[in-house]
């Protein structure tokens, strides 16, 4: 027999430094409670809004609390929660998505903002005594709608990059079915142009930290991206001879295999959809394809030497008018010594510290 599960009323407010959340259930037992940096569940048995019956609830945060700092206690009347903000700032809304539930109120009470406090009394009036126009004002000026474009930007990008990447993969995969291996040396011939072209895009997520549309390091975005931008442009397209090598079917796979996983799981979570096996593979498929991958980088580049010896197509030999002198080979040796392999070992520390954000779940002490 399957027991109905009722969500309860949920109040909250913030300051610069933490969270409030008052959830509205007398005579609770059988708390219970498991907190993520962005993730809080909850589930007791208490006196509700629908009498005496199992309660529970999920929030997506905004940004990211502390788990190890917050903590919450229950007392005759409610379950207090107070959680701590990994970074001080002020948030625009309590949830992840811009929809606001049904069942989550602002405490006013508690609540306080950036704002002056005569702006804050206006609008409690406002919400007092105009009740029909709580849902809109609680959207506009608490940052439920003024993100709307944002999502949907970037949910368009997504799904671009996704159907982008897995035509190249559809199209690759049909070949080599058809002709086996002598497929490979015509990789580039069939899927450069439209590699080129989402990879050029792919620019875009070095500024969406930038501006806030995504969290996330920059340099390490800037790692990966530049990185396959040089491998692409500055070896395989810059050398037609290496554009029939086998190795660069190799490298379009493992490309292909990491983003035909990535950009479908930012598109479930920007549409709220939670996918644990998508989720698991997003930060767990690159363990084995980031090294396989640097080693076909590397195996391109090393060969790419003797064949920029020969041509010497960006290298700029003295004299000239701006007295200068650059030897293209010898920067790819110093790029394969000095900046591929610390880059990968930077970029493989990045993602192994995100995986055991993403799913190693902490579960929030009682206070």
């Amino acid at each position: 027999m399957t027991v109905d599960v009722l969500t309860p009323f949920v109040y909250w407010a913030q300051t610069d430094k933490k969270i409030n959340l008052k959830v509205d259930l007398t005579n609770v037992k059988d708390v219970g409670v498991y907190l993520e940096e962005k993730k809080l569940k909850f589930s007791a048995d208490g006196q509700g809004a629908r009498g005496q019956n199992k309660y529970g609830f999920n929030l997506d945060f905004h940004s990211e609390v502390d788990p190890d700092e917050s903590d919450y206690k229950v007392i005759d009347r409610q379950v207090d929660f107070v959680l701590i903000k990994k970074s001080n700032a002020w948030w625009p809304r309590l949830t992840g998505q811009p929809q606001k539930p049904p069942w989550l109120k602002i405490d006013f009470d508690k609540w306080k903002s950036e704002d002056t406090e005569e702006v804050e009394e206006a609008m409690r009036d406002i919400c007092q005594d105009y009740p029909d126009m709580y849902d809109y004002l609680h959207k506009e000026e608490f940052g439920y709608r003024k993100e709307d474009v944002k999502k949907v930007y970037l949910i368009l990008y997504n799904l671009f990059q996704c159907i982008g990447f897995m035509c190249i993969f559809s199209v690759m995969a049909v070949k080599y079915y058809r002709d086996g291996p002598d497929s490979m040396k015509d990789t580039y011939e069939n899927v450069g142009n439209p590699m080129k072209f989402i990879q050029l895009l792919m620019f875009l997520e070095v500024m969406h930290p930038l501006f806030g549309y995504t969290k996330g390091s920059v340099l390490a975005s800037l790692l990966q991206v530049g990185g396959r931008a040089f491998i692409l442009f500055g070896n395989i397209e810059a050398e037609p001879r290496m554009q029939v090598k086998p190795v660069v079917f190799y490298l379009f796979l493992v490309w292909t295999m990491v983003e035909v996983v990535r950009y479908p799981y930012y598109l479930t979570k920007l549409l709220n959809i939670n996918m644990p096996v998508l989720k698991w593979l997003r930060y767990t498929i690159w363990i084995p394809l980031y090294p396989l991958g640097f080693v076909f980088e590397g195996i391109i580049v090393l060969r790419n030497i003797p064949y920029f010896e020969e041509t010497e197509r960006f290298s700029i030999h003295m004299p000239n008018f701006w007295n200068i002198g650059f030897y293209y080979p010898t920067f790819l040796r110093l790029y394969l010594l000095m900046f591929c392999i610390p880059g990968i070992i930077f970029v493989m520390r990045h993602m192994n510290a995100t995986r055991s954000k993403q799913l190693i779940k902490k579960k929030i002490k009682k206070k």
